[in-house]
């Protein structure tokens, strides 16, 4: 398998920790987001979209990192990443949207450039609009894991899985936005048992080899 992707998109690090989940190995294929190289033509042959990250399992090529995370579940059931009881299942993967749907694309590279650039936004201004999504989205994800009674050491019962993949990364992006955290204590609690496995801590953005 080859990975392509950035080593601070958080979709590309949800995928390296799903990998390391599974132990799976692949090769590590950087593309700076920041130096614009998603827009070269040579990796418009590798990924239509131009985005990262994008899975080349054989002669299957996947993208969205949701997407490949549950092929990388089906295709290597050990260890599970989702629950088998469906209601479970639908708990996890509403965890997994309230990142990768109501956080994540309002604060990605494009929409960030795009407030500064197009709309004329000040950096603090921009960092406020990236604040605000933060603390508005991880509050919902709070209030769903210690509400529906379903989280134990992780997001799910005791073993990480398909959520925690998600959390990890955005929790890595709000540090770096300096957003507010600490009226997030199970979510808080659940990162930082997450962070003491190596499938986090050793596929986080700063040890990547592309990392600057």
């Amino acid at each position: 398998m080859q990975l392509y992707n950035y080593y601070r998109s958080s979709a590309s690090y949800r995928v390296r920790i799903a990998l390391a989940l599974k132990g799976l190995e692949y090769v590590y294929k950087p593309v700076h987001l920041a130096r614009d190289e998603h827009l070269a033509e040579s990796y418009a042959a590798v990924s239509r979209s131009r985005l990262v990250p994008q899975l080349q399992d054989g002669e299957h090529a996947l993208s969205q990192s949701l997407a490949i995370i549950e092929y990388l579940d089906e295709t290597h059931p050990e260890p599970p990443l989702l629950p088998k009881d469906p209601h479970h299942r639908a708990y996890v993967r509403a965890l997994a949207l309230d990142i990768a749907c109501e956080i994540h694309p309002l604060n990605n590279l494009r929409v960030l450039r795009y407030l500064v650039r197009d709309l004329g936004l000040s950096e603090e201004q921009k960092n406020r609009w990236y604040q605000h999504w933060v603390d508005t989205g991880l509050t919902a994800v709070e209030q769903r894991l210690t509400h529906e009674g379903l989280s134990g050491a992780f997001c799910f019962g005791e073993q990480p899985g398909l959520a925690d993949c998600l959390l990890v990364p955005q929790i890595y992006n709000a540090k770096r936005f300096n957003c507010r955290l600490d009226h997030l204590p199970t979510l808080m609690a659940i990162h930082d048992r997450c962070m003491a496995l190596p499938a986090f801590s050793q596929t986080a953005p700063e040890l990547c080899p592309d990392a600057d």
